[in-house]
């Protein structure tokens, strides 16, 4: 059901662990996911640790899925002098192709202790249906 559009990013990724990276990310990072179906419907879920419902963005467009968000610093007083920052802070994002067989129109998206889940209903037009046979006539039915 999804594809794909980035075959770098797990390059990225390595490079950046194996680089030791950490701090402020300037540029969109990945999100970790999952993504399955579950009877008529597909689901994705993405972590999102720390991130406010409010700092999440997700567009359509035609088959392409965007979702982004935002991790910013916590409230801290003047007097506050960080020792060590390895919590990524800024924009994060993923695009996502999603199949013609999925229903854009009616996407449901849930945020809850960081985890937001996205379920997609598959289209009606995808969905299997039997197809009766006839009698002598040579007909064909089509039951939906």
């Amino acid at each position: 059901m999804l594809m794909r559009t980035d075959p770098f990013r797990e390059m990225d990724r390595i490079v950046q662990q194996l680089s030791g990276a950490s701090g402020t990310w300037s540029k969109p990072s990945v999100m970790p996911m999952d993504a399955y179906r579950d009877g008529d419907e597909y689901v994705i879920v993405f972590d999102l640790p720390g991130v406010s419902p409010e700092a999440i963005d997700i567009d359509v467009e035609r088959n392409m899925l965007t979702v982004k968000a935002e991790r910013r610093p916590g409230a801290r007083g003047e007097a506050v002098q960080m020792e060590l920052s390895e919590r990524p802070l800024g924009v994060f994002s993923r695009q996502i192709m999603l199949a013609d067989t999925l229903d854009t129109e009616r996407i449901e998206a849930a945020c809850e202790a960081g985890v937001l889940t996205l379920r997609i209903p598959i289209a009606e037009r995808a969905k299997p249906r039997k197809i009766a046979v006839g009698g002598t006539s040579g007909r064909q039915q089509i039951a939906g």
